[in-house]
């Protein structure tokens, strides 16, 4: 709990970087309705829905003990899994994507399913760092096919 308090004070004091691809950091819409499907006893699920709501969205959770349905359903194949799924203006959000990487993909609006962050990344946001580090942040598509769209 103290370390999750931590993560969220300093996600108040830190501005994230947006992408090494871009200096200007997406337009953001107040109140911008993003909906979480996560397990009901993750931690790191609900540290990352609280990191959100203090970046700009409106996030509605939905707990479910087994979400590998709702995975198969919106076209996250299985290299590109994490432990909660996100739906935004028709885009999935896979696990610990960072916030200005949601806002860029709603403002760009790519032709993709959506964009995820494979795996548990330690050090991102929800886990252990509010500002995002080590790993790489995946555009797909249908069929798995990925292009790096961000990377930390």
């Amino acid at each position: 709990m103290l370390i999750r308090t931590i993560v969220l004070l300093l996600s108040l004091l830190t501005v994230l970087p947006f992408s090494q691809a871009s200096d200007r950091l997406p337009d953001r819409i107040p109140g911008q309705k993003i909906t979480v499907y996560k397990s009901p006893t993750c931690g790191c699920c609900a540290a990352w829905a609280e990191y959100l709501e203090h970046n700009g969205f409106e996030v509605s959770l939905v707990n479910q003990n087994d979400l590998s349905q709702l995975k198969e359903r919106f076209g996250v194949e299985a290299p590109l899994q994490s432990c909660h799924t996100a739906i935004v203006d028709g885009y999935v959000i896979e696990g610990h994507v960072p916030a200005n990487d949601i806002w860029r993909l709603l403002a760009e609006k790519p032709q993709a399913t959506g964009i995820t962050a494979p795996g548990m990344p330690m050090m991102s946001p929800g886990m252990h760092s509010i500002e995002p580090k080590g790993y790489d942040i995946l555009l797909f598509g249908k069929g798995a096919k990925t292009s790096v769209y961000s990377s930390y």
